[in-house]
Formats: structure tokens, sequence, C-alpha cells
């Protein structure tokens, strides 16, 4: 399986797409509940075009170290060019379904809006992830549950083809848009200790809050999606297009609600399997 294939969201914008996106102060904040100090060597595990990563190196200074690995050569070139410059952050090409080797020993791993797009290896890289930290050392796991499916008053249409939507990128494309509520048993089954829950609204959209970055983000996602079961359109009255009409229409009236929960969870390894602490 091709790994750039693989990732639903693929398409020439996407670097844009995750820049845009990024909430620096909400970054932050999870960052600080997740524990990142001064001094500590980091993993950004699946880091995109880097942003985060730059983020993040501002909690571990001074004499911190952060490496972020994605398996786009894209993003990872997009993300040396804007953030690679200067000591303590680092870059490169790896695929979190294949084991970590060769990078040493890390105080934390911080794996941020990953696993949703890893279905059926989510518990393989928790595996792969946990043989990379320290004893001791912490994983960290962000990621959203029920991801594009709260809405309040959505005409019952649109939020069957939603439903049918998530349902298809599910079964066919690898896609976990229920990834938030498994954190916890990844971290359980694979024996972390000290294991720490949060859950913090991703998007609460009310009245007319919604931010225009926000905006673009929803529809860029509902578009790059729907490429992948265009077929589900096709009982939409008026078809697809008529689809993205109503969905705009939807989220620029002030009477909507929308909101998607983000749920982070925290463990240790424990010092128990065996590892001299680095």
């Amino acid at each position: 399986m091709n790994a750039t294939d693989s990732y639903m969201m693929e398409n020439f914008e996407e670097s844009i797409r995750l820049e845009i996106k990024t909430d620096p102060a909400a970054v932050l904040e999870q960052a600080r509940w997740c524990g990142l100090k001064p001094g500590m060597r980091v993993l950004d595990a699946g880091c995109g075009p880097g942003k985060v990563t730059s983020i993040l190196k501002e909690l571990i200074q001074p004499h911190g170290e952060i490496t972020g690995v994605d398996y786009s050569s894209e993003r990872v070139e997009y993300a040396r060019e804007h953030y690679g410059r200067g000591e303590g952050i680092d870059f490169k090409v790896h695929d979190l379904r294949q084991p970590l080797e060769d990078m040493g020993k890390f105080d934390l791993v911080w794996v941020r809006f990953v696993l949703e797009y890893n279905l059926a290896e989510s518990e393989e890289i928790v595996k792969s992830l946990k043989s990379c930290l320290k004893p001791g050392g912490y994983l960290c796991l962000l990621d959203l549950d029920l991801n594009c499916l709260n809405h309040y008053q959505v005409p019952l249409k649109m939020e069957e083809v939603l439903f049918s939507l998530m349902d298809k990128l599910e079964k066919e494309h690898n896609f976990d848009p229920y990834a938030g509520r498994k954190l916890y048993a990844y971290m359980y089954d694979h024996d972390f200790e000290e294991i720490e829950m949060d859950l913090v609204p991703h998007h609460l959209f009310y009245g007319n809050n919604i931010r225009k970055e926000d905006l673009f983000n929803w529809i860029k996602k509902v578009e790059v999606a729907s490429t992948k079961a265009s077929e589900i359109f096709d009982a939409y009255d008026g078809g697809h297009k008529a689809f993205f009409e109503d969905f705009n229409s939807f989220f620029m009236d002030a009477r909507r609600f929308t909101y998607t929960p983000l749920i982070i969870c925290k463990g240790a390894k424990p010092f128990s399997d065996g590892e001299d602490q680095e």
C-alpha cells in the first residue's frame, strides 16, 4: 500500500489546509497538559507541514530537541523549508506504520490527528511508538471523536449523506471518525501507566463565531472526502453540487450548532519494560 495514496485527505492544497486550521494557542494548551518541558527530546509523529512541530519546540527550550516525521515527502519538504532552520528541530520522512529505527529514544511522543487516518494500523502504530520512548517517557495521543457528525439542526437528507459518507470512508478508506474514544483502550492494552484523559471542544460553532479558517477547513474536508464516495450524492436532490450549496448555507446560518470533541490521552511507559534509561 502506497503511503501517500492511503492518506484520505491527500490533495495539492493539503499543506495549506493543515497550516490554516492550526490554532497555536490551542496547541500550546494541549502540549502543556501533555507535559512538554524545557530540555525534553520530543517526537512529533505525523508532523504534516511542520507548524505544530515548531510550536512544540517553543515549550522545550532551552536545550530541547524535536523531530517531526511524516510519510509525505512533500509535507516534510514544506516543513524543512518553512520551519526547519535553526537548532533543536529536524524533519524526516517516515511511515509510522513501519518500525522507527535509528532515531534513539524520546522523552515524549506527540501524536495529534494521526490515528484517525490509520484505522487498521492504529494498534501497531501505538506499539511502535512505545518502543521509541525512554522508560518513564510519555506518549500523548490526541484525536477527534464523531468527526464531522455533530450538527444541529442539519436537514435530514444532508445528515444521511454525512453519515453515509463517514461510513464509506471508514470501511473503504481507512478513516476512523470514532478514533478519539479508542485512545484510552490503546494505552491500557499496551500497559502504559499513569494514564490520564481530557476532553475539550475542538470545534464549537454557534451564532456568528465561526472563523474563516475553520470554515475553509470544513468545506475543504468535505470537498476532498466526497471525491472518495461520489455515488453517495446521487440520491441527493440536485446531486453533489446542490449538497455543497446546502452545506455552505448551513454553516453560514447563525442558528446552526456544530461541535467536535477532542480527546487527549497521555500515559507513561513503564520502567519495568526492562530498558535502560538514556
